[in-house]
């Protein structure tokens, strides 16, 4: 796919080089090589092909390349972001070879801090692409088991996003057929990756996902952001089996949006118990683990993690305001497998 990119750009006139020394969880030792490779070859501009990983490297090397800060100057935090020369950030072409973290329509890039194993959120307005190829092509090649953990990652964004708190009709509504379209076609792509139809869907709902989470995401993101960068696992993946945890610890506060979501689902009892019960049963069809310690994570630092977990910035539009005890909890929970039902 990247060679055939290439060449075509080059049959337009358009020399490209390509950069690719990003890891799964990117970091900021990612992003200044990435710099690099730009300044070096005097770009004017970025195509950003790959997954949510490829992607925010991509965004974060365009904002920062022409900057004279280093990239954790514009930590998504307070005004940090107009400490940059909106002048001097590169455009972006979105191009996503996975259907899940929809970060081609978002302003925003996740990068690891690698000295202290922490995830860190690098925003500014002009990192949302100018344009995006939503090819449902590039995406056949995608194994079963990542098809599975990206469609279960825009699953958690459209579902945080219903859940945040604050009024936004327009991104409940996003959320809740974000979320019918992942039920419909995430288990075809599964079983058969070159359906068309069903990869198209789902890049659909995964920039549908990015769009209603501008209300707010979660615990299961503060957890996943956490858990990513401590153990650099997939954070789609990480997601996937803290879903069910999170949702049950909210459950006080999510039952009536769980029972809107389960009437549009068209379920026969639409409650929480039964939306519950759906992504039970998607986890396992999909072959996702039930529990943290089936990926390697122990319990070992659960104290570290509830008190990353409460400060993480998705912490703060979670339905519930959870202690650094209470993510502590969950997050036990989540390694051990322990859920009411």
């Amino acid at each position: 796919m990247v060679v055939d990119a290439v060449e075509n750009c080059k049959k337009q006139g358009v020399d490209v080089v390509v950069f690719s020394e990003v890891q799964g969880n990117p970091t900021g030792e990612n992003v200044e090589a990435g710099i690099r490779a730009y300044n070096a070859g005097n770009h004017d501009g970025v195509i950003a092909f790959g997954g949510g990983s490829s992607l925010d490297a991509a965004k974060a090397i365009a904002l920062c390349a022409g900057q004279t800060r280093p990239v954790w100057d514009f930590e998504d935090i307070g005004d940090n972001w107009t400490r940059a020369d909106p002048s001097a950030i590169a455009p972006v072409i979105a191009i996503p070879t996975t259907a899940g973290t929809g970060s081609e329509v978002g302003r925003a890039s996740v990068i690891t801090d690698a000295s202290n194993h922490s995830k860190k959120i690098i925003f500014h307005p002009q990192m949302l692409p100018v344009q995006v190829l939503l090819d449902p092509e590039v995406t056949t090649g995608l194994p079963p088991h990542i098809t599975a953990a990206t469609g279960m990652d825009a699953l958690s964004h459209n579902l945080e996003a219903l859940c945040a708190p604050g009024y936004h009709p327009m991104a409940d509504g996003i959320a809740m057929e974000g979320i019918r379209l992942i039920r419909d076609f995430l288990p075809v792509a599964y079983s058969d990756g070159r359906n068309i139809e069903a990869r198209t869907q789902l890049l659909v709902a995964s920039s549908m996902g990015a769009t209603a989470f501008q209300k707010g995401l979660g615990g299961m993101h503060a957890l996943a952001h956490t858990l990513g960068g401590l153990y650099d696992k997939h954070h789609g993946l990480l997601n996937a089996i803290l879903m069910p945890y999170v949702m049950e610890a909210n459950k006080e506060e999510i039952s009536g949006k769980m029972a809107a979501l389960g009437q549009y689902l068209g379920m026969e009892n639409p409650d929480f118990d039964s939306v519950l019960n759906w992504v039970l049963d998607l986890r396992t069809s999909l072959g996702i683990p039930h529990t943290l310690a089936e990926i390697g994570i122990p319990s070992d630092d659960v104290d570290r993690v509830g008190k990353m977990a409460e400060v993480d910035p998705t912490a703060g539009t979670n339905p519930i305001r959870f202690s650094a005890t209470e993510y502590s909890q969950i997050f036990i929970h989540s390694v051990e497998g322990k859920l009411s039902q």
